[in-house]
């Protein structure tokens, strides 16, 4: 997405560094989700989970967690790489299925562009225990000049991140075996709708093409 900024040899040359020490963009931010948790920490939900990465990240910290992910074969390498912890389930539950204020923390890591982004905010505030926090981390096109100075920051820093986390170039690697769709909506478009949703919300451009909303839901 980002090398659109750059044309000819330069988007060539970045690719390829980016092929030979590569990173995942979306494991990047565990820590960012690690570092923000709840106070109350009952019930958390990953949706979208994957191969259940965030999910077992997530269990020394929550009573339960529980990974939701609509892609069977996503749910069955999580389930297969999660079955020796004890508080985690993988389910196919979306997230009209969650009672009222049921959970303490709602992440989702490179999701919301899948689904209709109103609805899902919606039940994410929904669903939300008074207290409980909403992590996610999410894409959207480049449309404004903040947009695309923040894109420009990701080419940069991407192949960075790159030799810190694997210092010697990798053998080349198939893609990752996720459901993509690109996304759609732009980030000046998903604040506005996020906002109207979740009011006092934070959302902020980052790193790796990256943005992030958190948000916690008010006492009653």
């Amino acid at each position: 997405m980002g090398t659109s900024l750059i044309g000819g040899v330069g988007a060539q040359w970045v690719r390829e560094l980016n092929e030979r020490h590569p990173w995942s963009h979306n494991d990047y931010f565990h820590s960012w989700i690690l570092a923000n948790l709840p106070n109350r920490r009952g019930r958390a939900v990953d949706m979208g989970c994957g191969r259940g990465g965030l999910v077992r990240a997530l269990a020394p910290h929550f009573d339960q967690v529980a990974g939701a992910d609509s892609d069977s074969e996503m749910r069955r390498i999580a389930q297969a790489t999660s079955a020796a912890v004890g508080n985690v389930s993988i389910t196919d539950r979306q997230l009209d299925s969650w009672p009222d204020d049921s959970i303490d923390l709602v992440t989702m890591v490179a999701v919301l562009h899948h689904l209709d982004v109103d609805d899902a905010v919606h039940h994410v505030g929904r669903i939300l225990a008074p207290g409980g926090r909403a992590l996610i981390v999410g894409l959207a096109p480049p449309r404004s000049a903040r947009d695309l100075l923040w894109d420009s920051v990701s080419i940069v820093t991407n192949p960075l991140i790159g030799f810190i986390h694997r210092p010697w170039p990798s053998p080349a690697t198939a893609p990752e075996p996720f459901p993509v769709e690109d996304p759609v909506l732009s980030f000046d478009e998903i604040r506005d709708i996020v906002e109207k949703r979740l009011p006092g919300v934070k959302m902020r451009h980052r790193i790796g093409f990256r943005h992030t909303i958190e948000w916690t839901k008010p006492p009653r």
